[in-house]
């Protein structure tokens, strides 16, 4: 990479993140917040990569700033929907998942796989202990392949 100012900061830290580069993904992400400011993106991107590292509380602050910013983000709804498993706050997540799935206009199978867990552990609490094997999925704005496995 040559410093060059057309690379884009947060593909860099997409595909990081995607490599679970998490520290790397989270300093390309945070020099994209420096040069486009924090936006719908940086935000959610920087709140994605605090997930992987374990820093949940940063992570849903910086997502829920993200869902205040862009009520429409699908992407930031769903991610924060796994910060709220995450911490136990199934309730939460369960109604952060479905505003997720109604913004994608129920177009993403990642999003409604989380639902139907997220609800599986509401109606069954004893459930959760099983989370391992079925991890959340993180997802980005964008429709392409690329998809985050959730290690939670």
């Amino acid at each position: 990479m040559s410093g060059s100012s057309d690379i884009d900061g947060l593909e860099i830290g997409h595909r990081l993140m995607a490599a679970g580069e998490y520290d790397l993904a989270l300093r390309a992400y945070t020099r994209a917040a420096g040069q486009q400011g924090l936006n719908v993106d940086t935000l959610s991107a920087l709140g994605s990569a605090n997930l992987k590292l374990g820093r949940l509380g940063q992570a849903e602050t910086l997502l829920r700033r993200a869902v205040d910013e862009d009520p429409a983000f699908a992407a930031a709804w769903n991610n924060l929907g796994v910060i709220l498993m995450e911490r136990g706050k199934i309730p939460e997540a369960a109604q952060v998942f479905r505003r997720a799935f109604a913004t994608a206009n129920g177009n993403s199978d990642e999003i409604r796989d989380n639902l139907r867990w997220a609800l599986a552990n509401l109606n069954d609490p004893v459930n959760t202990q099983s989370q391992e094997n079925e991890p959340f999925q993180l997802v980005r704005r964008s429709t392409g392949d690329f998809i985050l496995l959730s290690t939670l």
